[in-house]
């Protein structure tokens, strides 16, 4: 009975109370999932996650374990996020480029994560090599261009659609996958490309240039056809005004000096010819 009103007795008692009390009920947030393991092996899982939720009505709230036989592991249930920085990538045209991106994702199935990364760490640094694997072999077969075009959106959903097959081992839903920026390194590589680009350009742009002129050849030498038959109809027609039309043709280019020759000091032609000339015989009247 002494012990019994023993004051420190009684307190000792009652704070023991408290800590089985507290080491057996818990309270698991909206928030949060709770996988219980007792001797280190999942039993149950509180308050898992699940598609269209609405908060207020979830698992969340207090739950009962055995006192220092079950451990709980906490598992966010919010969307969370890995980067990769400066990944070295080689495309199709050769370029080698350094990629930033990181991976917005939630854990769905907070015991198979447990068992396969044992906590969201654990995951964190499963799925950081997993999504350097997927931009490599992704943008290995792209050249550089589409990371700059409307492609580049297809480009990143491939790459989540392929991490989300490695990541489904560790209970994750990849959400969202993007690509900071990629850029090609500086020093040696990055000149390189930029020679290799101008290249390119005066290759094309020699291409344009001797296209340009085949099809003027082409042009001109129709137009000379069609202007050669149209001189031969009329000469047949009317073979005296062919001769004439011609005749003054050459005049003009003669004596107005439109070819730039035959000019005297000033600037006028300067053509020497006896009246009697037969190229002059225009200028002679018709007979």
């Amino acid at each position: 009975m002494s012990l019994v009103r023993n004051p420190m007795t009684i307190g000792i008692a009652i704070l023991l109370v408290l800590v089985l009390l507290l080491s057996s009920v818990a309270i698991v947030p909206e928030t949060r999932q709770a996988v219980i393991l007792r001797f280190e092996k999942p039993i149950r899982t509180v308050n898992a996650y699940q598609t269209g939720e609405v908060f207020g009505n979830t698992g969340a709230g207090p739950i009962f374990r055995v006192p220092f036989l079950d451990r709980i592991v906490w598992v966010d249930k919010r969307v969370q996020g890995i980067t990769q920085d400066n990944l070295p990538v080689l495309s199709t045209d050769q370029l080698r480029l350094e990629v930033d991106a990181f991976a917005r994702y939630r854990i769905v199935d907070p015991l198979r994560m447990v068992i396969t990364a044992r906590s969201e760490e654990g995951v964190a640094t499963q799925l950081r090599p997993l999504l350097g694997s997927a931009l490599r072999n992704e943008l290995g077969k792209r050249e550089f261009a589409a990371l700059l075009s409307p492609e580049r959106g297809e480009v990143m959903e491939s790459i989540q659609r392929a991490l989300q097959v490695q990541a489904s081992q560790y209970g994750v839903e990849v959400v969202d996958v993007r690509i900071k920026h990629a850029d090609l390194p500086d020093g040696s590589p990055l000149d390189s490309a930029f020679d290799r680009m101008r290249t390119a350009r005066r290759q094309e742009a020699a291409t344009i240039a001797a296209r340009g002129r085949r099809e003027a050849q082409i042009i001109r030498a129709d137009a000379d056809a069609q202007a050669a038959k149209i001189y031969a109809e009329s000469f047949g027609k009317d073979p005296d005004f062919y001769d004439f039309y011609r005749a003054m043709q050459s005049y003009r280019y003669t004596f107005a000096g439109e070819n730039g020759k035959n000019r005297g000091d000033d600037g006028r032609p300067t053509i020497v010819l006896s009246p009697d000339n037969q190229y002059l015989r225009e200028f002679q009247g018709r007979r």
